[in-house]
């Protein structure tokens, strides 16, 4: 997971703390999404990785894995099987021909967005990247929550993405203003 105060914020910049809690269309919290605060005086994640998507009982692990713009993916085969990963995204279009145990691969993601991965082999292997151009991107915890920190003050754009999620491209998005106090705020996903 990408750390959410990877980038420190300048100090003439006034910072907050962001706690979103994301709820499903049911109203239960929802695990798993993707949030990302973009602010204009944000700045740009730093690359540290490594970063790592294995193959691992026929499951791509983990399931969702936040990078930023520029980072080099691994994928190694940890199944006694074959595997032959690839992504139509637009994001990021690749093919990884048939590899087997223990061998690796990796992908250099350039251009941020929601890259969706599968295996030709076994199509129930599903899993996605989603490559951020904004420091403050984490997903949520089990509770449904979302907690960043470092936020620079001031307006904001929050982008939420599931996979359940029935909008162009899995995302959500809505405009906020972060206060020097912070901000807290419930995104209720409709159906």
């Amino acid at each position: 997971m990408l750390a959410a105060s990877a980038l420190a914020v300048p100090s003439t910049v006034l910072a907050a703390s962001v706690t979103i809690d994301v709820r499903g269309p049911d109203g239960r919290p929802l695990p798993g999404a993707v949030v990302s605060v973009e602010s204009p005086r944000g700045g740009t994640p730093v690359v540290r990785g490594p970063y790592v998507v294995e193959q691992r009982d026929i499951t791509f692990q983990p399931d969702v894995l936040i990078v930023p713009v520029g980072a080099s993916v691994v994928f190694p085969n940890r199944d006694k099987v074959r595997h032959h990963v690839y992504s139509f995204s637009k994001a990021r279009k690749f093919d990884l021909k048939l590899y087997g145990r223990e061998d690796a691969r990796s992908i250099v993601f350039d251009k941020a967005g929601v890259v969706t991965l599968g295996c030709n082999i076994h199509d129930r292997m599903n899993g996605a990247i989603y490559v951020t151009a904004s420091p403050f991107t984490v997903r949520t915890d089990a509770a449904g929550r979302a907690a960043l920190s470092g936020v620079p003050t001031g307006p904001v754009t929050i982008r939420v993405w599931h996979p359940s999620i029935r909008a162009a491209g899995n995302v959500l998005s809505q405009t906020a203003s972060v206060a020097a106090t912070g901000l807290s705020t419930t995104y209720a996903i409709r159906r």
